[in-house]
């Protein structure tokens, strides 16, 4: 018997987007996982089945990425028409209350969504972002993103994503390694490694700048979630969200709980055990 059922939702542009949905208790609010920038749904697999019977877990893949449609407009790659894709999802499902753990861009999504209805979640995680993302970060994301040709073999897609994370997990194994990249390729017909996500993704946050004010605006999103219980993890050896902003973020949210993971760069990957006891913690106290 499957652990999840996959499903998919049309957008209001129309694409047709995929998602997981792992069964679990009704009477508990439900958990919506959201990945990072060109990852997808699967990177939250271990954790969905770690807190699965307790609680549901969704776990979409955001247009251009996974199962999900790319968009012929890239200029689409962008944070609002993500959470746009989500009420959708939401609607579709008949879920006014969730659980949000965001991922990088994931969290940025959660925020901004937040800041239109924070009353949609009973607690927020997020994996290494804030309010302000570290300019050394931005810069390494933007000058890698959809520009790697494609491997030839699985042994140049551990390579890529050695080169890409190799300062961000610094003690993975080579197991490990071949694990990762298995979350992020899938294989094309000729049996070579394909990365799940659409170039243009690159093209679009190379394009897109942020406008004045930006930063500010995503403070107002996060102070939006001051009533809304919400855990806060960080890579030790993150380059995406600085120590200050990180300090920031528990002056302006006095029952932040935070947590740092060591070892860790941008992103953790939530099954570190300093990670599975927060989120456990985290999640026993929600509704």
């Amino acid at each position: 018997m499957p652990i999840y059922s996959e499903q998919t939702y049309r957008s209001r542009d129309g694409l047709k987007l995929y998602y997981r949905d792992y069964p679990g208790d009704v009477k508990k609010v439900p958990v919506l996982c959201l990945h990072g920038l060109t990852r997808n749904c699967r990177d939250f697999e271990a954790l969905a089945l770690r807190i699965t019977p307790g609680r549901r877990v969704i776990t979409p893949d955001f247009r251009g990425r996974g199962q999900s449609q790319y968009d012929s407009m890239w200029m689409n790659y962008h944070p609002m028409t993500y959470v746009d894709d989500l009420w959708s999802l939401l609607r579709e499902l008949g879920i006014d209350r969730v659980i949000a753990i965001g991922t990088s861009l994931g969290g940025l999504v959660a925020m901004l969504m937040g800041a239109v209805r924070a009353q949609t979640f009973a607690g927020v995680v997020l994996n290494d972002i804030g309010p302000e993302v570290d300019p050394v970060g931005a810069a390494r994301i933007r000058s890698y993103a959809g520009r790697f040709p494609p491997p030839r073999s699985w042994g140049d897609a551990i390579e890529q994503m050695k080169y890409v994370f190799g300062v961000a997990l610094p003690d993975f194994t080579e197991p490990q390694w071949r694990d990762f990249v298995r979350l992020s390729y899938s294989e094309d017909e000729t049996g070579s490694p394909r990365l799940e996500a659409d170039p243009r993704i690159g093209d679009a946050i190379r394009a897109i700048q942020p406008p004045p004010g930006a930063a500010q605006g995503m403070w107002l999103a996060f102070n939006a979630l001051r009533d809304t219980p919400t855990l806060a993890i960080r890579g030790a050896l993150s380059d995406l969200l600085s120590v200050d902003v990180f300090d920031r973020m528990q002056r302006e949210h006095p029952r932040l709980q935070r947590v740092t993971v060591d070892n860790r760069g941008h992103v953790p990957q939530l099954d570190e055990p300093q990670c599975r006891a927060a989120l456990d913690r985290f999640l026993a106290e929600l509704p």
